[in-house]
């Protein structure tokens, strides 16, 4: 794989990443539509990352602002971006929402994953945002969910008892474990439907300062 390149997403770049979508995602997990995806753009376009390499789309990562008192009790995927629309985005919020992370499964283990993170901290310390949120997949539970809860499960990861690729990739790029969300994503076998929230603090933030929205491109 050539040098790789992090960029925001562009309307011309929706067809390929329904694609890319498509390869990335489990069987009963159908990807997002073109206009889901043009959609976001049109709401967030700072917070819609892709990552390219030998001039085709190899990841992306989506996000939308949140005033994260909204929801810092129990809630769905579904619920917090509105279905994938985004229309709960709020330019007054601190916290910037990981809504998806995905990249080529032919290039995995490549520093994507880690570009698209690196990614979104630039976008959080740009527009002076308090955090980063997400839930994340726990694609390792299924193995044990007969043994244990997911919460039991996610904390063993956390100890290094059991390996996760999601959640242990989440921990290695300095991200904090907060505990287990029931039903965050009900079509995930994998996961039982069950998400670890987590959570990044921004060093840079500077609560006397305003969010601010970059012009300029900050990737």
């Amino acid at each position: 794989m050539s040098k790789l390149r992090v960029r925001h997403l562009r309307h011309e770049d929706i067809p390929a990443l329904v694609a890319l979508q498509r390869r990335a995602y489990p069987p009963q997990m159908p990807p997002w539509s073109r206009s889901t995806f043009a959609q976001q753009l049109e709401i967030f376009p700072q917070g819609q990352i892709v990552a390219e390499a030998d001039g085709r789309l190899v990841g992306c990562a989506s996000s939308l602002v949140v005033l994260w008192d909204d929801w810092c009790e129990s809630h769905t995927w579904k619920e917090i971006t509105a279905g994938g629309s985004f229309d709960n985005h709020n330019p007054e919020g601190r916290t910037l929402y990981g809504a998806e992370v995905f990249v080529d499964p032919e290039v995995r283990g490549k520093g994507l994953g880690h570009a698209l993170y690196e990614g979104r901290r630039r976008l959080c310390r740009a527009m002076n945002l308090k955090r980063i949120i997400a839930c994340g997949r726990l694609p390792g539970y299924h193995e044990h969910a007969t043994q244990m809860s997911a919460e039991d499960y996610a904390k063993r990861v956390v100890w290094g008892d059991f390996s996760d690729p999601v959640l242990g990739f989440q921990l290695r790029e300095g991200f904090h474990y907060c505990g287990v969300i029931e039903d965050y994503l009900p079509e995930d076998p994998e996961s039982r439907g069950n998400a670890s929230l987590i959570v990044w603090l921004n060093p840079a933030y500077d609560p006397g300062r305003p969010t601010r929205i970059p012009e300029e491109d900050i990737l």
